[in-house]
């Protein structure tokens, strides 16, 4: 924690909570926004179902990619200048998105912005590291959460309406204006939270050394699973929601916001309960009920799949459910992974999301073409994720006995 943290922000909390927010939110953003236009996208481009899901595998392979460098540059450089690069970078990526006139240049322009947006969700954690002690750190990063789940809620009304209304190129200009408002708030108003004393030179020889350091730290790894690969119990719906909301489910494009509303309400459900818990139990037990919350709930879609027919008036209240699980425990083991190695949180920050985000990738390159053709399938995916984690918790939790 830096010790000059209180002089650094003076307004409330939870206006520090929005604008970290605000950065966190912007790489599930730009995944939501445009999901509903997936289908004229296709059209306009003469993509094949296939190409159009490259342009989320190659989105978050960027994404995974460039997560190993953002907060090692962080330590070294400052919080502050990463997070502005980022933001100018992804703006002009956006540009180059909706300029884009063949699938072969959206993805190059979808990667581009995978690799910038990263920045602000890797930084943002170890922000919140750098201003506050660990209580008050879950708290914030729960508030985070909270927050954070707004966005990704309202993203595919706007994108669904932006489609029907305008067209496709509209959706991408629009990320635009998000880029540059988040570009214009932040150089007014982040403060640099790095500490001149935790500053880290930047060697290539001795980050790789650290990165393998970390990368043979068993306990590491299995909290970065933990708290990660559960993630896309949900997030494979939101990947496949083209196919499993429009045609599984037969709701229209500017029906989408149903599904997003039950996942990311579960989130912020859990996230505000974990806020509300820290403290008050033990880490481990609000894990455990975070998992045990998820175990429930992905069983229940498989045993419902099996017995009726698709219907969104139970598959939705469970996905929600599945999500408010995983927002329970995902802070407190967050926090864990950052206090691994307190002198390279960022670097520790880059890792979990390098981790995190490619199995995102090839969650959405390869299970879910895969998967998305029956609700069945789905749901044993689903479980699949949740087993991961659940293992991989259960493998470190004896460790730390």
């Amino acid at each position: 924690m830096n010790p000059e943290a209180s002089n650094l922000w003076r307004a409330p909390r939870w206006a520090l909570a929005v604008m970290l927010a605000g950065l966190a939110m912007l790489g599930p953003f730009s995944i939501d926004t445009y999901l509903p236009a997936f289908s004229g996208i296709a059209a306009a481009l003469q993509a094949t179902p296939v190409q159009m899901q490259q342009t989320l595998s190659s989105y978050l392979f960027g994404f995974a990619l460039m997560n190993l460098f953002h907060g090692a540059l962080s330590d070294s450089f400052g919080r502050r200048p990463v997070v502005l690069w980022g933001m100018a970078v992804f703006t002009l990526a956006s540009v180059g998105c909706a300029l884009s006139g063949s699938i072969g240049q959206l993805v190059f322009w979808r990667t581009v912005q995978g690799m910038s947006a990263g920045a602000g969700m890797v930084v943002s954690r170890a922000i919140i590291r750098d201003m506050f002690a660990p209580s008050e750190a879950q708290r914030v990063m729960s508030q985070v959460t909270i927050f954070f789940g707004v966005a990704p809620a309202i993203a595919p009304m706007i994108g669904g309406f932006l489609f029907v209304h305008a067209d496709w190129h509209s959706i991408f200009w629009f990320l635009v204006a998000v880029g540059v408002i988040l570009f214009v708030a932040n150089w007014r108003l982040l403060p640099e939270t790095l500490h001149k004393d935790m500053v880290q030179p930047f060697q290539v020889g001795p980050l790789l050394r650290d990165y393998w350091r970390l990368c043979s730290n068993r306990r590491f790894l299995l909290l970065a699973l933990a708290s990660g690969i559960p993630f896309n119990g949900m997030f494979l719906y939101v990947l496949a929601a083209p196919v499993f909301v429009g045609e599984h489910l037969g709701l229209a494009p500017t029906q989408f916001f149903w599904f997003f509303c039950f996942a990311i309400g579960g989130i912020m459900g859990g996230a505000w309960l974990s806020g509300r818990l820290a403290g008050k139990i033990r880490p481990k037990q609000q894990i455990r009920r975070g998992f045990t919350i998820m175990f429930v709930f992905a069983s229940l879609n498989v045993l419902l799949n099996l017995l009726l027919p698709p219907s969104p008036f139970w598959a939705l209240p469970v996905i929600g459910a599945f999500s408010f699980g995983w927002a329970l425990m995902v802070p407190v083991v967050t926090l864990m992974v950052l206090d691994e190695v307190p002198e390279r949180r960022g670097m520790a920050s880059s890792l979990q999301a390098c981790i995190g985000s490619a199995a995102n990738g090839l969650v959405a390159g390869l299970v879910v073409p895969l998967v998305m053709h029956s609700t069945l399938t789905l749901a044993l995916g689903s479980m699949s994720m949740m087993a991961i984690g659940l293992t991989a918790w259960l493998a470190v939790k004896r460790e730390m006995a």
